[in-house]
């Protein structure tokens, strides 16, 4: 039986190595889980209401790009949220989570060639997995590009020599930066979308932390290209209720640009795609509508902001996150630490290099664990407090 061999280096996903890394072990304490971005807190009462009056909705085939109602909610969000208009019919699409648009985004858009030269795809160091997939599926050579304090933890793409760029069709960036909590400011995002324009690519803009934030709501992608007056297949959006809504099992996720961009995921998913059914529209619909909500929970994520400045404060090198809610803490060797830590505590954390890529002293993960701030306060707290106890003291 013959396989596929771009897969055949793909290292094993983060979280199966990390059990593989922990689990043979007895926990030090009381097990606290801090790894994965599960959200935790409340999600509305009333979705599970919508969900019932629409139940009927299970027994047909749901519209593959979202029903009218859900895509007139994400149009009308975008308005709200980024001071962009948008058509319901022509520039948006319901997605089943964002992963699922990130993937089918490089494979649906991404030329097979460029300049008569392999592709490139661009993608932060550390990384959403995803991004790496999606360009070797497409085989694209996904090229990552560090993003470390040097760089505001975000990366540098315009520091690339001119042949990268010059072959690159997609750059992918997260902001708010997942792990690294950083926000792409607006003069970020005019130099990224001038870059791909100059070199003609494009941007795929991944803001599914949008909406949980400490100060300032991040500057997004959309309302700079349309300030510069983008070409308008230039930037394509990609958020999701998971993090904003704490509805991460609902799966509704969106995927916002130009028509031409729109109409070829839409084909593509025509044949490969999984849409939302269609009473879970109906909730997701609801949900995009309503800010209370959002408010409410971006509050709760304050709080733990609070109380991580507390427990990390004077501590060199901590930095506090602009948004998101994953603590990027600088420790020796994170696979050693995430190893120490559970032996001797019980906390379960994730280390920085199985988000990153590069051999060992290159990769910019490996002197980094992520810590996830979804537990409830008191718990938070205490796993926090055992962390820097066991760590740094």
């Amino acid at each position: 039986m013959n396989f596929p061999e771009r897969f055949s280096n793909l290292p094993e996903y983060a979280f199966p190595r990390l059990r593989t890394l922990l689990d043979h072990h007895q926990p030090g304490g009381d097990v606290i889980h801090m790894t994965i971005g599960a959200p935790m807190h409340d999600f509305p009462a009333w979705v599970t209401d919508v969900i019932t009056e629409n139940a009927a909705g299970f027994q047909g085939y749901p519209p593959n790009e979202g029903s009218p109602e859900l895509r007139g909610a994400i149009t009308d969000w975008i308005s709200r949220r980024y001071g962009v208009t948008m058509d319901p019919e022509t520039n948006v699409m319901a997605l089943n989570g964002t992963r699922e648009g990130l993937y089918n985004a490089a494979m649906a858009l991404c030329p097979e060639e460029k300049n008569g030269q392999k592709p490139a795809i661009l993608c932060p160091n550390p990384f959403y997995q995803v991004y790496m997939v999606a360009s070797i599926s497409v085989r694209a050579e996904p090229v990552f590009v560090p993003a470390t304090a040097a760089t505001g933890h975000l990366p540098d793409y315009a520091s690339l020599p001119e042949d990268v760029l010059n072959r690159t069709v997609a750059a992918y960036i997260c902001s708010p930066a997942n792990p690294q909590g950083a926000v792409a400011s607006h003069d970020y995002w005019v130099e990224l979308i001038q870059l791909a324009e100059k070199y003609d690519f494009r941007i795929f803009a991944d803001e599914c932390y949008s909406e949980i934030y400490r100060d300032e709501v991040p500057t997004g992608a959309l309302t700079v290209a349309q300030e510069l007056g983008a070409d308008p297949e230039r930037v394509t959006l990609f958020n999701s209720l998971s993090k904003r809504s704490n509805l991460a099992g609902l799966r509704s996720g969106l995927i916002a640009g130009g028509p031409e961009t729109i109409k070829r995921v839409k084909q593509l998913r025509s044949y490969a795609g999984a849409p939302l059914p269609l009473p879970l529209q109906a909730a997701a619909a609801r949900v995009w509508a309503d800010e209370e909500h959002v408010a409410e929970n971006r509050a709760l994520y304050q709080e733990k902001y609070a109380i991580a400045d507390q427990v990390f404060a004077g501590l060199q090198g901590y930095m506090p996150p602009e948004a998101g809610f994953f603590l990027w803490l600088p420790v020796e060797n994170g696979e050693e630490t995430a190893l120490k830590v559970w032996k001797q505590t019980g906390v379960r954390v994730l280390p920085g290099a199985y988000l990153s890529q590069g051999d060992p002293g290159q990769n910019p993960g490996e002197q980094f664990i992520r810590v996830a701030l979804v537990a409830p306060k008191t718990e938070l707290q205490q796993g926090l407090i055992k962390l820097r106890d066991c760590i740094y003291s």
